[in-house]
């Protein structure tokens, strides 16, 4: 599992600013006015090959019983539930204030791993200017500037300490031996998909039996629930989540957990299944979902359930909103079932199926090697100034998502044009359904370039 780290502190000492530095992304709005961020904000960041995710929150006053704070203070309280590390943010130009000694005495009760980081301390010496922060009881202040990015990866270096196990180098390097993939392990199969969508009704179809709690309320299910499964020779571990609601819907305390499980859960799946309610289209929601999904690199198959339920002109919509609003999945199979009537459950089994063998086949040097040469002369990449870049040789760097690396040179002018190009070429040949394929490119460093002429 990845852990979470969750960034609290009062309005406008910059938790946002912080939150797009650890995630390398503008996912949470940054503007100098205080109370911005509302709602918990998710992000996947990464340092070195390991990964975490990142909760951004907004204005944390703890003693605030009524109005919009009162909501606030209760996702912000939410948040350090679910996280497994806290960076409670300061200001160090302003200095203390009385709400940071209510949020220091919240912090001391949460029984979490806390750091105290002083941000917008550019400049700053880590002594007498911020001494004063030793008064809140959470430990040394840590001296960082998120707008600079001055002392981020020493503070997120910090929060992980502990979390992994120690690995060796060579794991470091690449962050998994993927040779070594025990394929024999049962299929984790995650159920993906927004609120009272069918996700549990699908599985107890499936097993045939009311394993699970099926109601007509959206949110049912709180956790992700693992339940082992077999079918014709094949063991899975179906993985039934939790909904993911829309932002500003996840107020209730019973339901802390649901949003970072879910996001935990198509990680450490091998196969996701998005579950989509034909009924109510293709939404904001299932994109963000389906994003999530392939950031993650799982293989994924989409199934638009209660196909049953819509008329001719309804599917006609239907289709149309996913082309366009999941065009970027074009490579996952689309299935159209009805998970209460047992429809369309056979087909659907084959999807996961082929996505899963997609996902971990094997792509032999000498053959991807081939094909790079073949694509080449039918279609050469652009000139870059007076070079074209030269593609030499590939191999595969790993499965689940496949990794195809291309060595060569000057392959950083290779547009991502002519990325997509060869990506199809390679899909096209191997068959690949139902997972990403990531291309890496490197290329071959002169040996000349650093000696004097």
């Amino acid at each position: 599992m990845k852990p979470v780290i969750a960034l609290v502190g009062r309005p406008n000492v910059g938790k946002s600013t912080l939150f797009n530095r650890m995630t390398k992304s503008r996912d949470a709005i940054v503007a100098d006015f205080a109370g911005l961020t509302r709602d918990r904000h998710y992000g996947e960041g990464k340092l070195g090959p390991h990964e975490f995710i990142a909760i951004d929150t907004g204005g944390f006053e703890p003693e605030c019983t009524s109005g919009i704070f009162k909501e606030m203070a209760k996702q912000t309280r939410q948040a350090v539930a679910e996280a497994d590390a806290v960076i409670f943010v300061v200001d160090a130009r302003n200095g203390l204030s009385a709400q940071d000694h209510d949020i220091a005495k919240y912090l001391r009760t949460a029984n979490k791993k806390v750091l105290l980081a002083a941000n917008k301390a550019e400049g700053m010496q880590s002594g007498p200017q911020l001494s004063e922060f030793y008064e809140l009881g959470i430990g040394e202040p840590i001296p960082v500037s998120a707008a600079h990015g001055q002392g981020i990866r020493s503070l997120v270096d910090m929060a992980l300490e502990g979390f992994f196990p120690e690995e060796d180098e060579e794991d470091l390097l690449d962050g998994r031996d993927w040779r070594e993939m025990d394929l024999d392990k049962p299929i984790r199969l995650a159920v993906a998909g927004r609120p009272n969508v069918g996700k549990s009704t699908l599985i107890n179809t499936w097993l045939g039996e009311e394993r699970l709690v099926a109601f007509d309320m959206p949110g049912t299910t709180r956790d992700a629930i693992s339940v082992p499964f077999e079918r014709e020779g094949k063991r899975f571990e179906l993985i039934d989540t939790a909904g993911l609601r829309r932002k500003g819907k996840v107020f209730e305390a019973i339901e802390k957990f649901s949003v970072v499980k879910t996001l935990q859960a198509i990680s450490d799946a091998n196969v996701v299944l998005l579950l989509v309610d034909a009924t109510q289209g293709v939404t904001e929601q299932d994109a963000h979902i389906a994003g999530f999904v392939l950031e993650s690199g799982r293989a994924v198959v989409i199934a638009i359930n209660k196909w049953d339920a819509i008329d001719s002109y309804q599917r006609e919509m239907l289709q149309r909103s996913i082309e366009q609003r999941l065009a970027f999945l074009k490579f996952a199979p689309v299935l159209h079932i009805s998970a209460i009537k047992r429809q369309g459950l056979g087909p659907l089994w084959k999807a996961i199926t082929s996505a899963w063998t997609s996902a971990t086949k094997k792509l032999p040097t000498p053959v991807l090697t081939r094909l790079l040469q073949e694509a080449v002369q039918f279609q050469q990449p652009k000139l870059a100034g007076a070079y074209r870049p030269k593609l030499r040789y590939a191999h595969q760097g790993g499965q689940n998502p496949p990794i195809i690396v291309i060595h060569g040179n000057s392959l950083e002018h290779i547009s991502a044009a002519y990325q997509r190009y060869l990506e199809g070429r390679f899909r096209e040949h191997f068959k690949l359904s139902g997972t990403p394929l990531r291309i890496e490119f490197k290329s071959s460093q002169n040996p000349f370039a650093d000696k004097e002429q």
